[in-house]
């Protein structure tokens, strides 16, 4: 796992600096460069404590990223989502008979 990459993704997602993450978090401005540059690796204690600072868990923090969804399928989720239970049982019989070849 690149742990540098995902710090500066959920870092820079929240839009805070290296600077101010180190302060909140109680450590050197240079380790939180370190860990971005893969120089070095966050204790677990460091982990958990940037983490809850970046509002996100540790489960978040080591998941697999995921494919981004094309707009299409993102449109249709959200449409989906939407729809009353009844609605959304006719869509899947629908989709899965469009399936089928």
């Amino acid at each position: 796992m690149n742990y540098g990459s995902r710090l500066k993704h959920f870092r820079e997602q929240n839009g805070m600096s290296a600077n101010a993450l180190a302060k909140k978090v109680d450590l050197d401005p240079t380790t939180i460069y370190k860990i971005e540059a893969n120089d070095s690796k966050p204790s677990l204690g460091s982990l958990e404590r940037i983490c809850q600072v970046l509002g996100i868990t540790l489960a978040d923090f080591f998941a697999e990223e995921k494919p981004e969804l094309s707009p299409e399928i993102r449109r249709l989720l959200e449409t989906a989502k939407k729809l009353t239970p009844e609605q959304a049982e006719l869509l899947q019989k629908l989709l899965e008979a469009l399936g089928k070849d």
